[in-house]
Order: C-alpha cells, then sequence, then structure tokens
C-alpha cells in the first residue's frame, strides 16, 4: 500500500459505541458511495450480503467460500472483512493489519473501533470515514483493498 496523504479537514464526529456510526461531514454526492461499492464489490473472490454484525441495510464484503483465509484477526465475522454503513452514515468498517491501521488513523482516514478499543474484538478493527470527494474515494479503496489483501493472502 502506497503511503497515505493527510485526510483534509477535522475527523467526523462518530458515536463511543455500538452502532458506531459517523455523524457528520457524510458525503454531498452520493456517487463516491455508490462508485465505492461498485469498486469494492468488484474484487476478486469478493461476494456481497447483508452485514452478519452491522445495522440492517449494511452491505458485507464476503469472501467466497472456498477462498483461502488469512488470520482471524482479518475477520469482523465468519468470512466478512469489511461493511459499508448504510444511509445517513455511509462511512465503513474494515480489518486491516495492525500497521495499516495506524497509517490510516495517524494520517486522519480511520478510528479504532470503540469495542477493539475496549478489547473485546481484535485491534485491526477500523472505521474508515465515508469520501467526500473523488480523492478520498480512491483513498478509502486502497485502505479497503488492503483489508481484501489481509483477509485473502495471495
Amino acid at each position: 500500500m502506497a503511503p497515505l496523504p493527510e485526510r483534509a479537514g477535522d475527523r467526523p464526529r462518530t458515536t463511543p459505541t455500538n452502532p458506531h456510526t459517523q455523524l457528520d461531514q457524510q458525503p454531498a454526492d452520493l456517487r463516491w458511495v455508490e462508485e465505492l461499492a461498485e469498486r469494492v464489490f468488484a474484487l476478486p473472490g469478493v461476494l456481497e450480503e447483508p452485514s452478519r454484525i452491522s445495522v440492517p441495510g449494511a452491505r458485507a464484503l464476503i469472501l467466497a467460500p472456498g477462498e483461502p483465509t488469512g488470520p482471524p484477526e482479518a475477520f469482523l465475522i465468519e468470512r466478512e472483512f469489511a461493511h459499508l454503513h448504510p444511509a445517513p452514515d455511509h462511512s465503513l468498517h474494515a480489518m486491516l493489519p495492525l500497521e495499516a491501521a495506524r497509517e490510516a488513523i495517524d494520517a486522519g482516514w480511520a478510528e479504532h473501533h470503540p469495542v477493539a478499543l475496549r478489547g473485546l474484538i481484535p485491534q485491526t478493527a477500523v472505521m474508515l470515514y465515508a469520501p467526500r470527494s473523488e480523492d478520498e474515494l480512491d483513498v478509502i479503496e486502497s485502505l479497503v483493498r488492503a483489508s481484501h489483501a489481509f483477509a485473502r493472502p495471495a
């Protein structure tokens, strides 16, 4: 993964517990959300299913049956390694290798899942903020690709 640029502006406000939700800074143009979904659901070996762990309407990225899997800490639940939250939120949860998670948090693109901060799920669980522009879409896509690579080693 290429070094991440710094995300512009302040971090969005989020809820401190479940459901972990982004409260502001949603994209003004929903094409960024739609384009992100098109790109990430086209990743190799990925199926779209309703999330088994998120809010109703969340769209999960699931490794297809028979796909090789990475370590347990690469998954939110079963074969689900990320999910996109429905409107009005539009953020994502994803599992990232610890170094990538730290880099995304430090650059302002992500935050730890509050349940991970309490030690109840792996520290690899992060919220990725909703993309507000094409440039932000590209960064968030790169982070979802890193989550996919973590879940599905080559």
